[in-house]
């Protein structure tokens, strides 16, 4: 069960709840359906931190990746460039080419390691939203939880006693 299919569940445990009687914002939950909700989420936490440090690798081996492609690229352009020079006939053109192929490999690897900074960012930017969009959830549900609880223990016994739990 993921995190959200618990949260969800906690949500509906809630909404399900009966109201105490004469203090509408407070309810009677199932404690111990609760506190296994709450064990789920800790146990599925860290199936969620795996799939964040598997972005986080994947994120850094496209940068490699981006990184060696642009340094072929460059090493190309400079073979190329070489090649070209050394005709006699055409030296002044082929120092042309060469500096233009030289800057257009240094321009592309720019672009490709700008990109892949950038969907980097992205992907930790969303990363971040979504654990911390989880984590003010579980927060939400732990202060209703926490309201419900502290309710169900300030009833006095003599309420207990008539049925008004």
């Amino acid at each position: 069960m993921s995190i959200d299919e618990i949260l969800e569940e906690m949500d509906e445990l809630l909404d399900k709840a009966s109201a105490v009687p004469f203090v509408s914002h407070k309810k009677v939950i199932d404690g111990e359906r609760m506190r296994e909700l709450i064990n789920d989420v800790r146990l599925n936490m860290p199936h969620e931190l795996k799939e964040a440090k598997k972005i986080e690798f994947d994120c850094q081996r496209i940068l490699n990746e981006a990184k060696l492609n642009a340094e072929s690229i460059i090493r190309k352009a400079e073979e190329r460039a070489a090649q070209i020079v050394s005709r006699e006939a055409i030296v002044t053109e082929a120092k042309k080419k060469a500096l233009d192929m030289l800057t257009k490999a240094q321009t592309a690897a720019k672009n490709l390691q700008q990109n892949a900074a950038a969907s980097v960012a992205k992907m930790l930017n969303d990363t971040e939203n979504y654990y911390s969009r989880n984590l003010q959830s579980i927060k939400v549900v732990k202060g209703k939880l926490s309201s419900t609880v502290s309710a169900g223990l300030s009833m006095n016994p003599t309420d207990k006693k008539n049925g008004l739990q």
